[in-house]
């Protein structure tokens, strides 16, 4: 694999990890993902929601979590509570719902705010990692394995993926906004 390919490799990683990121963003809507980070201590260990339960969205502002296991429903309802979310689980008969109270505005601008740091974040990463790479094909043209003209060469492509996907990073946290901002 060569310099490029490994360059464009690790951008797409840190793209991926950006859309990872967003997903537990809260928006005006229930979204099941936004419990993907919560551990619950069940059976001597932390283990997600996922792993202990059912999580479905009946309703555009509900969450139910149904547990495979009744025992564990304080625990999953606890676990919700201290992972501060700002939501207020309730336990009914053999589940836990979770109504997603409207955002009003100032919740809404801290999430777009949210939503711009972990852009750019990643967007830093992309930098490193073209830094990374343009030092790398500096070292060849200094060991004599490149001359300048591919030196020159390779750094534009390199160049051309950070724009690329410092662009890619814009449209999805843009997309995230609307999504957040929508009512």
């Amino acid at each position: 694999m060569n310099r490029e390919e490994e360059a464009k490799k690790e951008m797409n990683g840190a793209l991926e990890h950006l859309k990872q990121e967003l997903k537990n963003l809260r928006t005006g809507r229930a979204n099941p993902l936004i419990l993907d980070n919560v551990l619950v201590d069940v059976y001597g260990s932390k283990m997600k929601i996922k792993a202990l339960a059912n999580i479905s969205v009946p309703e555009p502002r509900q969450i139910v979590v149904t547990p495979f296991d009744r025992s564990n429903l304080s625990m999953i309802c606890k676990a919700i509570e201290d992972a501060k979310l700002n939501l207020q689980p309730v336990v009914e008969n053999n589940m836990v719902r979770i109504k997603i109270p409207p955002m009003d505005e100032s919740i809404r601008k801290e999430m777009v705010k949210k939503c711009k740091v972990i852009g750019e974040t990643i967007k830093v990463r992309i930098r490193e990692i073209r830094r990374k790479f343009n030092d790398l094909v500096r070292k060849a043209k200094e060991s004599g394995d490149a001359t300048e003209d591919q030196v020159k060469r390779e750094e534009k492509k390199i160049q051309e993926l950070t724009d690329k996907f410092c662009k890619d990073i814009d449209t999805v946290c843009s997309e995230k906004e609307k999504e957040i901002l929508e009512v």
